[in-house]
């Protein structure tokens, strides 16, 4: 499987498979699990799904680091992965973060739809 290396690459991967709304449902089940109060709407649309997720992600950062963590171990993003990203600008960080986090949520849902 080849991932999608921008949001956009990604969105339009998960709809022309049409998997967008499993996508935003295995979100909303992880987050869920994670004790974090986000619900997406199904038809949430993706510019809003980037720009929610990435404002959640940086009040957890900010204010939640606990939370964030856990949230990222329920997920399964890879910790090889965040400790690459830049830690200085907290605003690309957390951007940075929700990306991983969406590609992570894209793979579960391909391979569930593969297989």
């Amino acid at each position: 499987m080849q991932l999608p290396t921008t949001f956009n690459g990604l969105i339009e991967e998960a709809n022309q498979l049409d998997l967008y709304k499993k996508l935003i449902l295995q979100l909303n089940k992880d987050f869920l699990l994670a004790n974090i109060d986000l619900d997406f709407h199904e038809d949430v649309l993706p510019s809003s799904l980037k720009l929610i997720l990435h404002e959640t992600v940086y009040k957890l950062i900010q204010e939640k680091f606990t939370d964030y963590l856990n949230l990222l171990y329920i997920i399964d993003v890879s910790e090889k992965q965040v400790k690459a990203l830049d830690g200085d600008d907290i605003l690309k960080l957390s951007e940075d973060v929700a990306f991983l986090i969406l590609k992570r949520e894209w793979q579960k849902v391909w391979y569930k739809n593969q297989f």
